[in-house]
């Protein structure tokens, strides 16, 4: 072969071998194209469904977490927000000295002017107003009544009974405001939610009354009375719904958004100022018997007589009657048309118990008292020459000719 002819062979070889290198080229790039348009349009038109069924679930999962956050108490706190106070009132007293040089010179204990702080609720259209007795005082010189829209108004003191701890105050305004209902305080359940509505520390001012959320902890707390103090305070709810100071006067309401008591207090057991759990309100059933009074007649005042007249036992009086404590009632007089005389009692009896409750002197008396209505029954534990001795007295109006 000649090298011309080698040459040709060659270069003809070449030509073949590109050309079937180029068709597998063209071949693997058809194949390949295929494939990459396959990927680029099938999962794609997935993927956005993906993310189309995705958010479409966020906005129901939304819609379920938004409609869970709505309960029983969400629904109540916006039932009752509108008829809850916060109170402000002023007050000129004497005490304390204000500084010690100058007391030298001019009179100790100046007059000053105390501002405090409490809650209450509208119980009717025209704008009655339910607190505590304490959260008003004995001698308010002005009332400030705000309302959750910051709207503020004065308030007038319908009438007031320290014995149980209730006031009754008048808006002084013609609009209409928004009353809240009352519950049957004998229904409650221990365990039950309780829901606690007020102006802590003032902070009304700012905003919408403080919510708070226990649940009825106990019933029919009782307690005994301070010497000092003629307040009693009997069958109290109590709740661990934290209470604060200005929460007095504000309404415990129920799950349904009706009020079952009136908050008053807290315990703390000497361990701080504010709540650890041990508030109580006084029973919406108590509270209702009471305003009802006030808007009479301004005063508490008995809708029977006992027909009798009575002190308390003091020192001397423990001692010459021999008396093993210093605490009861010394029966001074008996009517002979009244209840007292019908139960047997006589002038010289001590009166130890109406009840169940043991009786400490005469202002606790009186708040024990107001439990009772015309034509109940009243047991009563009575001493008489160092005996013990047990009664019944049907109460009533006394007898008039």
């Amino acid at each position: 072969m000649t090298s011309a002819q080698l040459r040709t062979l060659l270069l003809s070889f070449f030509i073949l071998s590109v050309s079937v290198l180029t068709g597998c080229v063209e071949t693997e790039s058809d194949g390949l194209q295929m494939v990459d348009s396959s990927v680029e349009r099938t999962p794609s038109a997935s993927l956005q469904h993906n993310a189309e069924r995705a958010v479409a679930n966020r906005g129901a999962v939304g819609n379920d977490i938004s409609e869970s956050r709505r309960n029983a108490i969400t629904n109540t706190v916006e039932l009752v927000n509108q008829s809850v106070v916060g109170i402000t009132v002023t007050e000129t007293g004497r005490g304390g000295q204000i500084d010690p040089f100058l007391d030298l010179f001019l009179h100790p204990g100046w007059s000053r002017e105390f501002t405090s702080l409490g809650s209450g609720f509208i119980i009717s259209e025209d704008g009655l107003i339910v607190t505590n007795e304490h959260v008003i005082g004995r001698s308010p010189t002005s009332i400030k009544v705000t309302l959750h829209d910051g709207r503020s108004y004065d308030a007038t003191v319908i009438g007031s009974d320290e014995y149980t701890d209730i006031a009754l105050l008048q808006i002084q305004s013609e609009r209409k405001f928004r009353p809240i209902e009352f519950g049957n305080s004998d229904d409650i359940i221990v365990g039950e939610w309780a829901i606690a509505v007020g102006n802590p520390f003032g902070l009304f001012q700012d905003g919408q009354p403080t919510v708070t959320v226990g649940v009825i902890s106990a019933l029919q707390r009782n307690f005994r009375p301070n010497p000092q103090d003629p307040r009693v305070y009997l069958n109290m709810i109590q709740t661990d719904a934290a209470i604060n100071r200005g929460n007095s006067g504000g309404p415990l309401v129920n799950s349904n958004g009706e009020v079952i008591g009136v908050n008053t207090f807290i315990f703390t057991g000497g361990t701080s100022q504010g709540s650890v759990g041990l508030s109580f309100a006084i029973p919406s059933n108590r509270a209702i018997q009471i305003i009802n009074q006030l808007a009479e007649t301004g005063e508490v005042q008995l809708d029977y007589d006992p027909g009798m007249e009575v002190i308390s036992i003091n020192r001397r009086l423990a001692f010459q009657y021999r008396l093993p404590y210093m605490q009861g009632l010394l029966v001074v007089s008996v009517n002979t048309d009244g209840p007292a005389y019908e139960a047997g009692l006589l002038p010289g009896d001590i009166i130890t118990r109406f009840g169940d409750e043991l009786i400490y002197g005469q202002t606790h008396a009186m708040a024990l008292l107001r439990e009772y209505n015309e034509g109940d029954e009243m047991k009563l534990e009575i001493i008489r020459d160092q005996q013990l001795y047990e009664t019944s007295m049907k109460l009533r109006k006394r007898v008039t000719e």
